[in-house]
């Protein structure tokens, strides 16, 4: 498929806690240190919205965040940002963007994908072929990328076991060979992999020593 024919392009919305609240369970990895930590999270998140940009098939990347400088740093990619909104959770700040954008085809993407290569995450647009979809996690049940269908309801319901929720409102399981777009980072292990996979060079340099 040539992605410069499609006119369904998708927009993706990827939500960015406040630094101080992200990747909790990363904080061994950089010694405990508040500053390493908040630097490592901010990496994970640029890298993935790079490669988002970077993809013939997205149109649009917006971040919801109320972290100035997570706004900050995605201005400087040319990337927009909206604030969360009131209520709270994943859910309704996905909610909120697509509501906002009112795209014709609207997608949520996970920000910690630091290995993310343009070409996987146009393949997985490729393989929906229109369809609500999404792409399982690595240990197959969380989600990475959720995609409405076009002029449909993103319906987002991320949360634990996502994978299953998501399949069992309709959403087709996408399954390719795209190690990057399922390796998502929460912990010391998954870090490890990713670097296997190939880092973003942000989150390469925010890398705690242990990886060295």
């Amino acid at each position: 498929m040539d992605y410069g024919e499609v006119r369904d392009e998708v927009d993706l919305v990827v939500p960015v806690k406040t630094l101080d609240r992200a990747k909790t369970r990363l904080t061994s990895a950089t010694g405990g240190d508040p500053v390493s930590h908040a630097a490592l999270a901010l990496a994970l998140a640029l890298d993935t919205v790079s490669a988002a940009v970077a993809t013939p098939g997205v149109r649009r990347v917006v971040t919801i965040t109320s972290d100035p400088a997570v706004a900050a740093e995605m201005a400087a990619l040319g990337v927009e940002s909206l604030p969360e909104p009131p209520q709270p959770g994943l859910n309704e700040a996905l909610l909120h963007g697509a509501r906002t954008l009112r795209s014709s085809r609207i997608g949520a993407l996970q920000a910690d994908l630091p290995a993310l290569k343009p070409d996987e995450l146009q393949a997985a647009l490729e393989a929906s072929a229109g369809r609500r979809a999404f792409v399982p996690d690595r240990q197959g049940t969380g989600t990475t990328l959720l995609l409405a269908a076009p002029g449909g309801e993103l319906d987002p319901r991320f949360g634990v076991g996502s994978a299953g929720l998501h399949r069992l409102s309709g959403a087709v399981a996408l399954i390719g060979a795209w190690p990057s777009l399922r390796c998502d980072v929460d912990t010391e292990e998954d870090l490890r992999l990713a670097l296997a996979l190939g880092l973003g060079t942000r989150t390469a340099n925010a890398l705690p020593a242990w990886t060295t």
